[in-house]
């Protein structure tokens, strides 16, 4: 007898990441190194999560330091560090760029005439 496959799920739609004061200033804290900074826009770059030889390929410092910045950025949210036996695989979290830009946008003061 043939196994039947369950139905998929209607998946809901990700609710909106909303970050706290702390949150962002950890967030704007680790992008302000701008070797961290760089390694960002590496993982925001890359089709698939990125992995660490390339990620250190790409920055060209040394493994410690890539394994300190690539800490500071999980640590403030702003990543996803996978395993896989030894690989690592980074990837951008996700809403949390969204979110911060939201909120930076949200600091422009509405209605001020400009000189």
């Amino acid at each position: 007898m043939p196994t039947r496959k369950p139905e998929p799920t209607p998946t809901e739609p990700p609710k909106p990441v909303r970050l706290t004061r702390a949150q962002r200033t950890a967030i704007l804290k680790a992008l302000s190194d701008p070797k961290r900074f760089e390694l960002l826009e590496t993982i925001a770059r890359s089709q698939c999560p990125l992995g660490c030889t390339a990620a250190h390929e790409a920055l060209s410092i040394a493994p410690a330091t890539l394994s300190h910045h690539i800490k500071e950025l999980q640590t403030s949210g702003l990543i996803d560090v996978r395993r896989e036996g030894k690989f690592a695989f980074l990837s951008i979290k996700p809403g949390v760029l969204e979110a911060l830009s939201t909120y930076l946008q949200s600091l422009s003061p509405a209605g001020c005439p400009t000189r």
